[in-house]
This record gives structure tokens, C-alpha cells and sequence, in this order.
């Protein structure tokens, strides 16, 4: 080669190697790390509680895309001080005991973690305005069976309609339930629901409108949650409350969890084999039952059918085990 290139230019035209820092398998200890509890989400940040106060904190990078709900014990490091302006950073999720999930729909493969922690799901459901929707209250209980957690029936509004009329319809279930009315004899009277709810941490679900707000400021005096009203021609209350959020009871009795009004509950996740073993007393009769029996009531040779005609199972019992079963593919349009 001639002129002003020679065999040797063309290493001078490589492209430089990227001068990165040497890969280690040592990771953080983060042996100062405190823990917390998580009390809410708002756009990214979480409001802790930290020894007694309050802190905010934002996710590490580390962590990825797992996510970090009301109710998670965290490990944080950082400003914990609560100061304004201060920030925390989580670094670990502790291992959850419980997780309550639904899914948009029932075919929709992505599951969403509502809560967790929480050892007692209350179900709170209107007598009237707005009416009951049963098909909601099955689904929230398939919830709180799947994810091993006490379910709880709250009924408001006792003084516009007569409770024995939803309540003849659970009995079967054995699932406890707790009555409140805001007028007429016994008016704002709780003290069932706080004994009901002395030493757990419960989590409130319903659909907006049946009074979960005000039942969370009575007990609660300083809680401060917004309360709305039932649009007179749909029948539908407006959502007041935007995301969960974690309260201690008076005298640290125990924690409830406010959550926003859902009108779906997506059981997508909820296997059969799951929910039957909620149910002891049945499960054990279906022993004899073929593979991939979902134990419904169009099953051929279900055990359950078999133990009713032997006088073994109770067939109301059953009879309301399989409308749980049937409220995992029902429509979540209430």
C-alpha cells in the first residue's frame, strides 16, 4: 500500500472497547436496613410506617418489576426520619403470609395483588341502596378461601331492609356475619364488628356506595375518609376512596385495610382443587372422584353427588359450595 494509508491503519479505525466496571456476585448486605410496614401507593412513592412514624420511600432499583403493595413488610434504607422532603429507599420485600389477588377478568392470565398480610377479608354489602349483588359477595369469598384467609360478611344499612333474607343464603357456608344500621334502634352501634375484628388485620372490600368509608371513620374517629353518596338513578355509589390504605385501630386492637370499590372481582387464578380444601367436611368425599373432576354439578361421577345419595354430605352445603364454584366463570359485569 501507498501514499498515506499503510497495512497497519486500519487498527486505528477499530471501534473502542467499552470500558465498563468488572462484574461481581457480591450484592449488598444491607445490614442497617430497618423494617416497615407499607401503609399506601400513590404514583410510585409508599408512605411506611417506621417505629411509630410515618416515612416515605421509593422502590430500589434491585427489586426489579416485583411489586410492593399495602400491607407488605419491607426492609428500607435510607432518611426513614418522616422529615419533609426526606426519602427511603426499599431494598427487600419480606415473605408475604397472605395474598389477596383477582384478575380483570376471569380469561385474563395477569393476576393482581390487591393486599397483603391480611388474615380476614370483610365483605361489606348494603341491604339496600344499593341493592346486595350476590354474585359479588361469592366472588370475594372464593377470594378469601383461595388466599387462606377468614372471610367475614358485614351487613350495613340494616334500618332499609331485613338482613335474614341475604343471610338465609350463606348460613349454608358457615360464614360469620356482623349487622350495622346508621338509623333507629341500635344505630351506630359496633361493637360486634370490633370484637370481630380485636387482634387481625382486616381488609374491607365492597362495591362503592355500601358505606365501607363510614364505617371505617366510626371506627376509626380520625381516619378523615372521604364518604359519598348512591347516584339515585343507577344505583351505584362513586368511588371516594382512590387506593388502599393501612389504618391501626384505636389502642392497637388490630389494623384494617380501606380499599377502593371494586365492581369486578377476575377469579382467573383460582383452581378447583384450591378452593375444595376450604371446605374440609367435602373435600374428604371427593377422594373417589375421577382426574381433573371440578366437582360442579354437571360432573358425571362426582364424589359430592355420591355422598348426598349416601346420606353422607349435606346437600345444601354443597349445593352452596358448587354456586362458589360456579361464581369463578360467571360474568364480572354487576
Amino acid at each position: 500500500m501507498t501514499g498515506r494509508y499503510s497495512e497497519h491503519d486500519h487498527e486505528h479505525y477499530e471501534r473502542p472497547r467499552r470500558r465498563t466496571r468488572p462484574r461481581t456476585k457480591d450484592r449488598p448486605t444491607y445490614d442497617d436496613a430497618v423494617e416497615a410496614r407499607v401503609v399506601t401507593v400513590d404514583r410510585g412513592r409508599f408512605t411506611l410506617l417506621v417505629d411509630g412514624h410515618r416515612a416515605m420511600a421509593m422502590k430500589s432499583r434491585p427489586l426489579g418489576r416485583k411489586g410492593v403493595v399495602v400491607g407488605d413488610r419491607v426492609r428500607v434504607v435510607g432518611d426513614t426520619s418522616g422529615a419533609d422532603g426526606s426519602l427511603a429507599r426499599i431494598v427487600e420485600v419480606v415473605e408475604r403470609t397472605t395474598t389477596l389477588r383477582r384478575t380483570a377478568d376471569d380469561d385474563d392470565p395477569v393476576e393482581r395483588v390487591i393486599v397483603s398480610n391480611a388474615d380476614q377479608l370483610v365483605v361489606v354489602t348494603a341491604l339496600a341502596d344499593p341493592e346486595p349483588r350476590p354474585r359479588l359477595i361469592d366472588r370475594a369469598l372464593v377470594a378469601a378461601y383461595d388466599a387462606g384467609m377468614a372471610p367475614l360478611l358485614c351487613l350495613t344499612k340494616a334500618d332499609l331492609a331485613d338482613p335474614e333474607t341475604l343471610l338465609s343464603t350463606y348460613r349454608s357456608l358457615g360464614v360469620p356475619w356482623v349487622v350495622t344500621q346508621l338509623k333507629g334502634e341500635g344505630a351506630g352501634d359496633l361493637t360486634e364488628l370490633r370484637d370481630r375484628l380485636r387482634g387481625r388485620t382486616s381488609v374491607l372490600v365492597g362495591h362503592s356506595g355500601v358505606g365501607k368509608s363510614t364505617l371505617v371513620n366510626a371506627l376509626i374517629p380520625d381516619a378523615g375518609r372521604e364518604v359519598g353518596i348512591v347516584n339515585a338513578v343507577t344505583g351505584r355509589g362513586r368511588h371516594t376512596s382512590t387506593s388502599a390504605y393501612l389504618l391501626e385501630l384505636p389502642d392497637g386492637d388490630g389494623w384494617i385495610i380501606d380499599t377502593p370499590g371494586i365492581r369486578s372481582f377476575g377469579l382467573a387464578h383460582v383452581r378447583p382443587e384450591n378452593l375444595i380444601e376450604a371446605f374440609p367436611d367435602l373435600d374428604e368425599m371427593t377422594e373417589t372422584c375421577p382426574r381433573g373432576c371440578t366437582h360442579g354439578g354437571d360432573e358425571p361421577e362426582c364424589g359430592l353427588d355420591e355422598a348426598i345419595a349416601a346420606g353422607e354430605a349435606d346437600p345444601d352445603r354443597v349445593e352452596s359450595f358448587r354456586r362458589l364454584l360456579a361464581a369463578r366463570e360467571a360474568s364480572t359485569d354487576w
